[in-house]
């Protein structure tokens, strides 16, 4: 996402017609994102996410945009010894997804090191989910989801016939993996926060997690969606998935802190909205055709 505003003495382009655009600001959400996917194809995802991060930070740099604000993710702290995760955490990503994320903000570091114009915001999310409360507005994947919301709305609108659970041998409360699931428009919020801290002179290279500092297993949230939807979820137990953490919930004090931003929605919010959005739009933004 570019953030621009026009001069108010831009200079036309040749044909006399468009008046020049400066940049102030980018967001950078791009990236390919599953775990699983990453450990059969380390290679797409590293020349994905890496180089086309390295593209991006160049025309950047060409165009004197240096305002940045970097979507990275939990899994840049691997398996951690201890929860929450603050910021200070060692960095050990598990992954290649993770990796990709690790070695992204190193570059950012870098980069800030070699140019003090650039002033970058890293935000860790954590896990997103949910819809925009209207329903207009949702996830959509293509061909088989591989987080959890969208596997669990697939089996709620019939695409499906069963959830399928990665693991129910972790040493948590129920068995299953615990995570700390963020309101997508909570994390909305938390980029706007961001792109405001932007303008505060002492940043440098910051980061910052988005999270709502609660961890959920896999089954709670199976529960509290069949409580949102009237649907019951069939499971399928699976074995563990390679790169998959235990328990993995954020500190979110420097964000509150330092953003003065707070997530507001718990996990029954996030499922009264996917199950909102699901129930509108079974086959997400297409036809069932479309989906075949």
């Amino acid at each position: 996402m570019l953030l621009s505003r026009e001069s108010k003495n831009s200079p036309v382009n040749s044909a006399g017609t468009f008046p020049f655009i400066r940049f102030d600001a980018v967001i950078h959400f791009a990236g390919l994102k599953a775990v699983g996917e990453s450990v059969s194809k380390p290679l797409l995802y590293h020349d994905n996410n890496i180089v086309g991060t390295i593209t991006l930070l160049e025309v950047m740099a060409a165009h004197g945009c240096k305002n940045l604000v970097f979507s990275s993710s939990a899994t840049v702290y691997g398996w951690p010894k201890k929860v929450p995760c603050t910021e200070e955490f060692p960095l050990s990503a598990v992954n290649p997804y993770g990796r990709t994320k690790l070695f992204i903000e190193e570059i950012c570091r870098d980069l800030r090191n070699s140019d003090s114009q650039w002033k970058i915001i890293l935000l860790r999310y954590f896990n997103p989910v949910g819809a925009h409360p209207s329903g207009l507005i949702g996830e959509d994947p293509r061909g088989t989801p591989n987080n959890l919301m969208p596997f669990v709305q697939q089996v709620a609108v019939g695409r499906g016939q069963a959830l399928t659970v990665f693991g129910k041998d972790y040493s948590t409360k129920d068995g299953t993996g615990v995570r700390d699931y963020i309101h997508v428009v909570d994390l909305a919020d938390g980029h706007i926060a961001a792109l405001k801290k932007l303008s505060d002179p002492k940043i440098g290279c910051d980061v910052y997690n988005l999270g709502t500092g609660k961890g959920t297993s896999v089954l709670e949230m199976v529960t509290a969606f069949e409580k949102a939807s009237g649907k019951k979820i069939p499971l399928q137990i699976a074995g563990r998935r390679p790169g998959d953490a235990e328990v993995v919930y954020a500190s979110i004090k420097k964000a509150e802190t330092e953003l003065k931003w707070k997530a507001k929605y718990g996990i029954e919010d996030m499922c009264k909205d996917q199950w909102n959005w699901a129930s509108k739009n079974p086959f997400g933004y297409g036809s069932l055709e479309s989906k075949k």
